[in-house]
């Protein structure tokens, strides 16, 4: 590695740039940014400080790079989505800070039409050969197992983690601490701390293991599972009278912040929330509640 000095544009102290790596001049690149050989990055790339591309990663497009991420080989980072309506237009990609994006995966910016933007929050870790579509929404402390796909539009919460081989489409949604099997297909929203598994997927009960480990005491979990027997397990008719039986189920020492933000996940969710039993064509069985 050699110091860049004022090559690439390095702001502050020099970042470090091998000299078989290929920076455009107007790139903007942190303190202690790392470029391994053969990685090629663009001219409208901003990366934060202690950022490192090890090596045969690609940065293009209007990208923009937080602080300390880790870049594994052959990752294509900001080129042009796969949306035939994408003409060429200064889209963003936008990447938080702590994320480890491992080999061969792509992060793509977002469309005019889906608002311009794909962001990417914290601490993720984005396992081999994930693809993150146009439009696509990530929160923080993800985890997306070798191969998942995820469409345009798609919305991660936090805490989530998708099982290898998933797939998620077009403007679903995947709730805090939501957990899919490997190979699940999703087409429906993943309401908050829920399991689910399948082609297509179905519930298979709270991510009781997960809702532990960030500290949900026992009588959230307990109150969770009263809303999900209500809205899930054994549903009314509409989700109106889902939510107002759930309601009814609570006690006075129930947690109700997190009861209705399960309830307001599931009323808004515009395709449907995953539930028990076969999706039209699935053949997925009843699981029952592990919780």
């Amino acid at each position: 590695m050699t110091d860049s000095g004022t090559d690439g544009g390095t702001v502050g102290s020099p970042a470090k740039i091998h000299p078989m790596a290929l920076v455009a001049a107007e790139a903007l690149l942190g303190a202690d940014v790392v470029v391994g050989p053969y990685c090629v990055i663009g001219p409208h790339v901003k990366v934060g400080r202690g950022t490192v591309f090890r090596s045969h990663v690609s940065v293009e497009g209007h990208t923009e790079i937080g602080e300390n991420n880790q870049f594994f080989p052959f990752s294509s980072i900001g080129a042009p989505p796969q949306d035939l309506k994408y003409k060429g237009e200064p889209t963003l990609l936008v990447i938080g800070d702590g994320n480890v994006i491992r080999e061969s995966v792509t992060l793509q910016p977002g469309t005019v039409q889906g608002g311009g933007i794909t962001r990417i929050g914290n601490r993720n870790l984005f396992m081999a050969y994930t693809h993150v579509a146009h439009d696509c929404v990530v929160g923080d402390e993800n985890i997306l197992a070798n191969g998942v796909q995820l469409s345009g539009h798609v919305t991660l919460e936090n805490q989530t983690v998708l099982g290898g081989l998933s797939a998620v489409h077009q403007f679903c949604r995947i709730g805090d601490l939501g957990m899919l099997g490997g190979g699940s297909m999703v087409v429906q929203d993943v309401p908050p701390f829920t399991m689910v598994q399948g082609n297509h997927a179905t519930y298979r009960g709270l991510n009781v293991v997960g809702l532990r480990r960030r500290g949900f005491s026992k009588e959230s979990i307990a109150t969770i599972k009263k809303v999900y027997q209500q809205m899930i397990v054994r549903p009314a008719p509409t989700v109106e009278e889902s939510a107002d039986q759930a309601l009814a189920a609570l006690e006075q020492t129930d947690d109700h912040k997190t009861a209705v933000l399960i309830i307001e996940f599931i009323k808004s969710a515009s395709r449907g929330v995953v539930r028990i039993g076969a999706v039209s064509g699935s053949g997925a069985k009843h699981h029952k509640d592990d919780a």
